[in-house]
């Protein structure tokens, strides 16, 4: 799994919020056209339905440890295009160091793998915190 760490101007709990709020996705992610809610626990999106403007489509199942500000995700539907991956939150001088791992499905194309490449997300979502 290959893994990106960047800097957040923003402090952790105020990026863990905004990033596990999956209503909110299609605001930050590259491409994202849909991301529908199909299940929570304990208050947050356990199971979400992505579509994709490039007609990529799948589900993820979410694990969260509120404590350590720490997601991870797995495919549950469409495996062979999602994707498996984490992201953590964790304090910093001023903000928060995002780390962010990414592992594309055999099945993504070259266009989908660019567009959900590892420094075009972590952009776009330390880009999204600052507005």
């Amino acid at each position: 799994m290959e893994t990106v760490t960047a800097f957040v101007p923003r402090d952790p709990t105020a990026c863990w919020r905004a990033f596990t709020d999956a209503r909110q996705l299609a605001s930050w992610v590259p491409g994202l056209r849909r991301a529908d809610i199909l299940s929570k626990s304990r208050g947050l999106a356990a199971e979400v339905h992505f579509e994709f403007a490039s007609e990529l489509a799948y589900t993820l199942v979410y694990t969260y440890d509120a404590d350590a500000r720490e997601v991870s995700w797995q495919p549950k539907l469409g495996r062979a295009e999602g994707v498996t991956g984490f992201a953590r939150f964790e304090p910093a001088d001023g903000g928060t160091q995002f780390t962010y791992g990414l592992e594309h499905g055999e099945a993504r194309s070259e266009a989908d793998q660019q567009l959900g490449s590892l420094d075009a997300l972590v952009a776009a979502f330390v880009e999204w915190m600052q507005r």
